[in-house]
């Protein structure tokens, strides 16, 4: 069933269920109409039979209440009063024990009258279902009462509602034929109504099929016609949509494309599923880890592509079902099946695409460990070789000094012994100072490259704050420096050299101390991630000025009078030694930030 005669039916529905419902409250207002006629005429008679009793009394005041209301007059009167209206079956006078002393119907006279429903409240609190039922009962009475007294005495007039039947159920069917009839013109009105307004729907929806399908051609015509409504308004907005789409397409095509082969360079492979868990996309080195290609892939759930009996099926079906996300997780790649030969294991990472309310998709990577681990290896290497550089640089600096000046005195020394002097003391005096310095340097040189021994332990990166803190405490507060502590770590582990690293971290902040002579503000703070532990030294010295950024790192390096220009490179190269980072940044006037990063233990 398609839109179009889905809207007309609803359309002809919605209107049929409105005349319905009025045609409804019409005939149950009717109904209400002739029951509350029928309490009118039935009070009336009610009130006119009382005063007809008063009467009959008033002209007897000396006779007997009993021989009183035998009076002829009074029971002529009262069977008249009861044939001027249908639905009214008897008026009686009773007394107290319900007695009859006057009737309608002389032959009930003596006799204890029942007692009924008040007919005043069948009208005004019955529903029109209620009230169609009493027109069906035969036996159903009710009944209306005025009282008289003294002596107290009651006037009753007892009403029969099927006696107006045959007055009110013509009518009503009258009424229902007539509404019958408006409920199917409204059908067939509606129905033709909507066919011809929803006519151009046909024609948007074979346009839509058609834009779905990849074969819509705008039609010339289409440009050309005015859009004067609201249907080709919408149809030329397909035309534009069709147009929009397919330049999309082509821009889907070729991202697509640049992004295999980007991935491709990368080694790495891409698994995008929907939130139904289907996989839509593949790309990368697909093959090489699942062992069929993409073509192969597409449509199936998470659990074929990577099913749950092996490892990897079992981690990346858990973490769809947790909804927590894996960063380069380590899974040996046995579990890959055929397609793990040559490699010893795979670095997986799933994360989650946040679509809708209802549901997210999932992203799968899967890379090789052991070129991953090749490629840190590379760049560790040259890391270390640009370390080594800017080393290397600060010592032929301080190379090339002392070689200079011993340069200098020896051409002295030749200048004098060759004019006979012999007092070149001096000149040996200082190209001796030269060559033990010279000998400093090279020894110092010697200690920096040296292969270090590690002495690996784990402890809290937070442990290892706290002490450097207490370390430091003592000559911040001499200085009148404030001490501040932010941990974040929770409780994050590290796998260090407990005194090398302590003493790259002491560096650092003895070199903020010294840099804020007339006190100020250091702070210590520590963060960690899921693969990273984070220790943050700031300061609010005069900060370092942007010229020698470069040079901080280098060895001999110094901007103090009596430093030595080793601490911050020794710092540097401990650093590296644990596999870590170390950057800072500067504000002139406003302090400097060193922030040192290094492995959370796993």
């Amino acid at each position: 069933m398609n839109l179009r005669l889905r809207l007309t039916l609803a359309f002809a529905l919605v209107n049929v269920l409105m005349v319905a419902f009025l045609s409804a409250v019409d005939l149950a207002n009717e109904l209400q109409v002739q029951f509350q006629s029928t309490l009118d005429r039935a009070w009336s008679v009610c009130t006119f039979a009382t005063d007809m009793v008063k009467s009959s009394l008033n002209r007897q005041l000396a006779t007997p209440l009993d021989q009183a209301l035998q009076d002829q007059d009074l029971a002529n009167m009262l069977r008249d009063n009861m044939a001027k209206a249908s639905a009214i079956l008897e008026i009686a006078v009773v007394s107290e024990n319900d007695r009859i002393l006057a009737d309608s119907i002389a032959e009930n006279v003596g006799k204890i009258m029942p007692r009924y429903a008040t007919f005043q409240s069948v009208v005004t609190d019955t529903g029109w279902y209620g009230k169609l039922e009493m027109l069906n009962a035969k036996a159903k009475y009710y009944q209306l009462e005025r009282t008289l007294s003294p002596p107290t005495i009651y006037v009753r007039v007892v009403v029969h509602p099927a006696l107006i039947s045959s007055d009110i159920l013509p009518r009503l069917e009258r009424n229902f034929k007539f509404d019958l009839l408006s409920v199917a013109g409204a059908a067939i009105v509606t129905m033709l109504f909507s066919a011809v307004a929803l006519r151009p729907l046909g024609r948007l929806r074979r346009q839509l099929e058609l834009v779905a399908s990849g074969q819509y051609e705008p039609a010339e015509a289409a440009h050309e016609r005015r859009a004067n409504d609201e249907v080709s308004i919408m149809a030329s907005n397909v035309d534009i949509l069709s147009q929009r789409l397919r330049g999309a397409q082509y821009e889907v095509s070729d991202l697509r494309g640049n992004l295999d082969r980007l991935l491709a360079d990368l080694e790495e492979a891409v698994f995008i599923f929907n939130r139904e868990n289907r996989l839509i996309f593949a790309s990368g080195t697909v093959e090489k880890f699942v062992g069929r290609g993409r073509g192969e892939l597409v449509g199936l759930a998470v659990g074929e592509v990577f099913p749950e009996t092996t490892a990897l099926g079992l981690i990346v079906g858990q973490a769809a079902h947790t909804g927590r996300p894996l960063r380069n997780r380590r899974v040996a790649a046995a579990s890959l099946g055929d397609a793990s030969s040559g490699m010893p294991a795979v670095l997986l990472s799933v994360d989650l695409l946040e679509t809708a309310p209802r549901g997210s998709g999932l992203v799968v990577r899967l890379r090789d460990a052991e070129a991953q681990r090749q490629l840190g290896r590379e760049l560790q290497t040259a890391d270390r070789l640009a370390a080594l550089s800017r080393v290397s640089g600060g010592v032929a600096h301080e190379v090339k000094n002392p070689l200079n000046a011993m340069l200098l005195h020896v051409e002295v020394a030749r200048a004098k012994l060759a004019h006979g002097d012999t007092a070149i003391e001096p000149q040996i005096e200082i190209i001796s100072s030269e060559i033990a310095r010279l000998d400093r340097v090279v020894k110092t040189f010697l200690d920096f490259t040296r292969p270090v021994e590690l002495r690996m332990t784990t402890m809290p990166v937070s442990e290892l704050l706290e002490e450097m803190v207490a370390l430091a405490r003592p000559q911040a507060e001499a200085a009148g420096i404030r001490v501040i502590l932010e941990d974040d770590s929770g409780g994050a582990p590290v796998r260090v050299d407990r005194d090398l690293f302590k003493q790259a971290v002491l560096n650092v902040v003895v070199n903020a101390i010294e840099a804020m002579p007339h006190g100020g503000e250091l702070r210590l703070a520590c963060h960690s991630s899921a693969s990273t532990a984070e220790i943050r030294i700031s300061d609010s010295g005069p900060g370092i000025p942007p010229a020698l950024s470069e040079k901080i790192f280098r060895l001999y390096f110094t901007t103090k009078e009596k430093g030595s220009g080793i601490g911050l490179a020794m710092t540097f190269r401990m650093v590296q030694l644990h596999d870590g980072t170390i950057e800072f940044s500067s504000q002139p006037g406003k302090g400097t930030t060193f922030t040192l990063r290094i492995p959370v233990a796993a």
